[in-house]
């Protein structure tokens, strides 16, 4: 196989699948991708978190945490994620303790160019994630609340055991668009020179112009298998949830 991308390089310049056959870019691709699964499994579970949370808390008492709420969603639903991005790595990591290196000399910021992508991208896509659940909170009746506090259910336990279960099946396709969208928004951490498969895939072709052609064939064709697999998984997981008459 190798043999046979190394002539097909000879033979048509412009198709030179070097990480193919060659150790060290195989190497970089093969860690991009790892880094780019990495990022979005932890960004998909902290943004849905952060959207259970945020809807929770619209509903609170107080009209102080219900501002609060809405003022982190205008912020970030109304700027741009690549600016949110580099706001939270060139000003906030300005803010961030670091620590000392075992040299001794070196010093490295606790939160690192790859946990400021996380943080950055969760937060965005956690904020349209809470009005998702927001949105499917609303959909169950009033009458199912009722009769959890009924039986002595308090807010909180009514939302867990209640609430959320009924919502949730409402806003699975939602929400499997909204995280579809952050897989592909990851790709944004590049600005930030975060290794995932974007930014090996740029130093490549910048090292070997000759492989740009297939190297952007090769980013293309892996995310959408990966958004494949997750919309797959996903519709899987509406179908089992699905409850006859209700919902998806």
């Amino acid at each position: 196989m190798e043999d046979f991308f190394r002539e097909l390089a000879a033979d048509a310049p412009r198709w030179n699948f070097i990480w193919m056959y060659d150790d060290r870019q195989q190497g970089k691709v093969l860690s991009g991708l790892w880094m780019t699964i990495k990022l979005s499994a932890l960004c998909l579970v902290f943004s849905v978190l952060i959207g259970l949370v945020g809807a929770w808390m619209q509903g609170a008492r107080s009209a102080g945490v219900r501002a609060v709420v809405q003022g982190y969603i205008q912020f970030f639903r109304n700027t741009p994620p690549l600016v949110q991005l580099l706001f939270f790595y060139f000003a906030l990591g300005q803010f961030t303790p670091v620590m000392t290196g075992d040299d001794g000399w070196t010093v490295e910021p606790v939160i690192s160019n790859v946990g400021w992508a996380i943080i950055s991208l969760s937060f965005f896509a956690g904020a349209f994630n809470v009005e998702i659940f927001r949105a499917g909170i609303e959909a169950v009746p009033e009458s199912m609340v009722e009769a959890s506090e009924s039986l002595g259910f308090s807010r909180l336990q009514s939302y867990i055991y209640v609430v959320l279960p009924l919502a949730f099946r409402v806003c699975l396709p939602a929400l499997n668009n909204n995280l579809i969208n952050l897989v592909k928004t990851t790709t944004q951490a590049y600005a930030i020179a975060v290794p995932e498969l974007l930014y090996h895939s740029v130093s490549i072709w910048n090292d070997y112009p000759s492989a740009q052609y297939p190297t952007m064939l090769m980013l293309f064709t892996a995310y959408i298998v990966l958004v494949a697999i997750l919309v797959f998984g996903m519709t899987r997981w509406e179908r089992a949830m699905k409850i006859p008459g209700y919902g998806v």
